[in-house]
């Protein structure tokens, strides 16, 4: 009950609540407001499935429930009209660093959690065929105005709970594809096979278990000396943290990177954070006014007298769950001069304060912040000069969002000298793809389907010797500016063209692509001849069935 009180409740901003209204029917001025939150969380689901006829499915939704039964939550009140809408509302969920006290970053991000958690709203979304007083009175205790960021829609919010919609009312459901382990992998130690060979992972197709594995490995081979991973968002029982705990127990250096900014992460990460640094892992925590966003991995390895260094360089998380449900790449490699570059980065991770010159040393690698910018000028000027020469000059592009002023200014460029550009940019997009002036027309489309399009892939066409790269950046000013990442190059003809095959496969999608033109509506891809191309299962299609 919320009119009488003094402080109003500080309500949870991922829920659904109910505003309900009281009245008599007797006296429709005498009322009475309250507020019920949906417990979707206690319960367990938002949908309640109910005794049905025969072919039927009948489902009614949790909130619809306890509307229906308001009259006895509230019968010791004395009213018998009872009204009820869904609202829900977003505070504010930046933190609030001060770098300028002499806490640690640890304590910063408890004190800004703590915080968020009493954040101003700023959003509120309701039904539109709400009580206007109850909704005069929320906006006044929320310290919200008509002229903030107020929605009205429709009678459901919270549209999320409905990945967990009742699987049982639908009798010809597809079933996803499971994930499969690389063939390269089958039957030998993960670590056995990359001083061999360099193995490019695929994901959600290829199973994340052999990343696994390979820390699992190592964390029990007497050869091993050290472990360093750089993590951003790790599965909530997540796998490698137990493997590096394992790592530690056998007495293995580890060092694990442990981002804290991860937005909407931090709890979770500093949780993660204190259980290694309990076991003894040196944990890194960030850095100030940037984040680590770099997907590495590096293990030394002493066999006889001899170093060797192996890991990974990835576009996504170290996290064995969002790998079955987000497209990306994974570089499992030896490779001497990649491995050197993921130490510098390291070196620079753990000695931030001296500068960037270990970052700047990198020879293979092109890290973030700073080098990226300069040579993908490099790269797109080179395309340039191919194709005022007349030579064949081509960029493919796939990312999650573009929005870096001075890139797109220079791709631009590029169309306009008579570079063919493609593009698969699922997110923010901010180029003008269309003019008369470009001499060829730019491809520009976003995949949204299955899986999420999480992959950063360049290719670059360099005269028929291509240049192919997998990123954790994608190009906006805080990847290439304010963050550290790690752009790497495929070295592997065949593991080039795997990638430029899977990037032709989506490019060629006319099912879930959609167009990029300059007016951002969406249209989807037509399609000619009947012939149907839905990019993600054609890339299972292709992995499945590629021998290697």
């Amino acid at each position: 009950m919320v009119e009488n009180i003094k402080k109003f409740p500080n309500l949870r901003d991922k829920s659904i609540f109910l505003g309900v209204v009281m009245s008599k029917s007797t006296n429709r001025a005498d009322r009475k407001y309250a507020i019920i939150e949906v417990p979707v969380t206690a319960v367990g689901s938002r949908f309640i499935v109910l005794p049905s006829k025969e072919d039927t499915h009948d489902i009614m939704l949790l909130e619809d429930a306890i509307k229906f039964n308001l009259p006895d939550i509230f019968n010791f009140m004395g009213y018998d009209e009872f009204q009820a809408h869904i609202f829900k509302f977003t505070r504010d969920a930046e933190l609030d660093i001060d770098n300028s006290d002499t806490t640690t970053i640890i304590q910063k991000l408890e004190k800004g959690l703590k915080n968020r958690k009493k954040g101003k709203p700023i959003r509120l979304a309701y039904d539109e065929n709400i009580d206007p007083g109850f909704l005069e009175y929320l906006l006044t205790r929320l310290g919200l105005s008509k002229t903030d960021n107020i929605m009205p829609g429709g009678s459901i919010h919270n549209f999320r709970h409905f990945m967990e919609f009742p699987s049982q009312v639908f009798s010809n459901r597809a079933k996803r594809k499971q994930p499969f382990t690389h063939p390269l992998l089958l039957d030998e130690r993960v670590g056995d096979v990359l001083l061999k060979r360099d193995v490019l992972l695929n994901f959600p197709y290829h199973s994340f278990t052999p990343v696994i594995d390979m820390i699992r490995e190592a964390a029990f081979d007497p050869d091993v000396v050290s472990i360093k991973i750089a993590c951003y968002r790790v599965a909530s029982q997540s796998k490698i943290i137990n493997a590096l705990v394992n790592a530690v127990r056998n007495g293995k250096d580890v060092t694990v990177m442990m981002e804290l900014k991860a937005r909407f992460d931090e709890e979770a990460n500093l949780n993660w954070q204190q259980v290694l640094t309990d076991i003894g892992a040196k944990v890194l925590t960030g850095i100030q006014d940037m984040k680590v966003h770099a997907k590495i991995c590096v293990i030394k390895k002493r066999i006889k007298n001899k170093i060797i260094h192996y890991g990974f360089v990835s576009t996504g998380n170290v996290n064995e769950k969002t790998a079955k449900l987000y497209g990306d790449h994974c570089l499992l490699t030896s490779n001497r001069f990649i491995m050197a570059d993921v130490n510098r980065i390291f070196n620079f991770l753990q000695k931030p304060d001296t500068g960037l010159h270990f970052l700047e040393k990198c020879r293979t690698l092109i890290p973030s912040p700073t080098f990226i910018r300069t040579e993908l000028n490099k790269l797109i000027d080179y395309e340039i000069t191919a194709a005022r020469k007349g030579h064949t000059a081509e960029i493919i592009l796939k990312m999650n969002s573009m929005a870096d002023a001075k890139l797109i200014e220079k791709l631009t460029e590029a169309a306009k000298a008579g570079v063919t550009i493609k593009l698969i940019v699922r997110g923010i997009f901010c180029m003008q793809s269309e003019s008369k002036k470009f001499k060829h027309p730019i491809k520009a489309i976003s995949i949204i389907d299955e899986y999420l399009e999480h992959a950063r892939v360049w290719v670059f066409h360099n005269r028929g010797n291509h240049k192919v790269y997998i990123s954790s950046a994608d190009w906006m000013i805080r990847n290439i500016e304010h963050r550290v990442e790690a752009t790497c190059p495929i070295k592997s003809p065949q593991l080039k063209q795997e990638l430029i095959d899977i990037l032709n496969i989506q490019l060629k999608d006319n099912t879930k692509a959609r167009i990029l033109n300059n007016e951002l509506n969406n249209e989807y891809v037509k399609k000619k001849d009947n012939e149907v191309i839905r990019s993600q299962e054609e890339s299972y299609n292709y992995l499945v069935n590629k021998s290697y």
